[in-house]
């Protein structure tokens, strides 16, 4: 853990432009997508047996840097309503999330469409922040250096009301308009951001309790806003729904 916690003001400012591009020193050293033990995303769950598509139109536009690992785009139209529960089984154990697929539909329609195709299988989570005011984990990048995504954006569904409490599931991003990929964060402390990111969901105060253990131990080497690879590391085996 750094010794001095930075300004939250600062730590902020630093996520907008760091969220989806990793530390300033090259990256966190976290290694990329491994081959995922156990069964695969896609034959945990029944994953057909959530569909309610709603009316929602989603632009899903195609990302210039590539697809960190190949998988078709979701559908156009959000194949989701209401609220969906999931599972990310990780090495850390079990994170149960609820999913506000009203909230932010096609936000929900793509991470629901990446983990039905195992993209997040065998993925690290590559960015801790543990300083008071600042408490999250970042992860959904196979390449584990905060620099991949799955080959097209999201549009942005934030909103100004929106803050990040403990147990807050939300989109990175380049701090750019509709910049979001596959990468997103957890937050287990109450965090002080701007409504720039999209919220998507939330956490169970199990997976808030892991993810503060996680917290405790800290980060392994720490970049110039204190945030880094987290010292106990993170890894996702599957995602299952239902």
């Amino acid at each position: 853990m750094p010794s001095r916690a930075l300004p939250a003001v600062a730590a902020a400012a630093l996520l907008l432009t760091l969220s989806a591009c990793g530390s300033d020193d090259g990256g966190s050293g976290s290694a990329g997508a491994e081959e995922s033990k156990g069964p695969k995303s896609s034959e945990s769950s029944d994953w057909k047996s959530i569909v309610k598509p709603g009316t929602t139109s989603c632009d899903y536009t195609e990302d210039p840097m590539g697809a960190s690992k190949e998988v078709d785009q979701p559908e156009k139209t959000a194949q989701y309503t209401g609220k969906v529960a999931a599972t990310i089984n990780t090495s850390v154990g079990p994170l149960a999330i609820t999913l506000d697929a009203d909230k932010a539909p096609c936000t929900v329609n793509s991470f629901l469409s990446l983990a039905s195709q195992d993209y997040y299988d065998g993925t690290s989570c590559h960015r801790l922040g543990a300083n008071p005011g600042f408490e999250l984990l970042q992860c959904g990048d196979p390449t584990g250096e905060g620099t991949g995504g799955p080959g097209y954006t999201i549009p942005d569904e934030f909103e100004d009301s929106d803050t990040f409490p403990a147990g807050t599931l939300a989109m990175a991003n380049t701090g750019q308009p509709n910049s979001g990929g596959s990468q997103f964060f957890m937050v287990f402390g109450d965090t002080q951001l701007p409504p720039a990111y999209t919220v998507f969901g939330t956490l169970d105060e199990a997976a808030i309790k892991t993810l503060q253990e996680v917290g405790e131990a800290g980060v392994a080497e720490a970049g110039p806003d204190g945030t880094g690879a987290p010292k106990t590391p993170v890894e996702f085996e599957n995602i299952t729904v239902g």
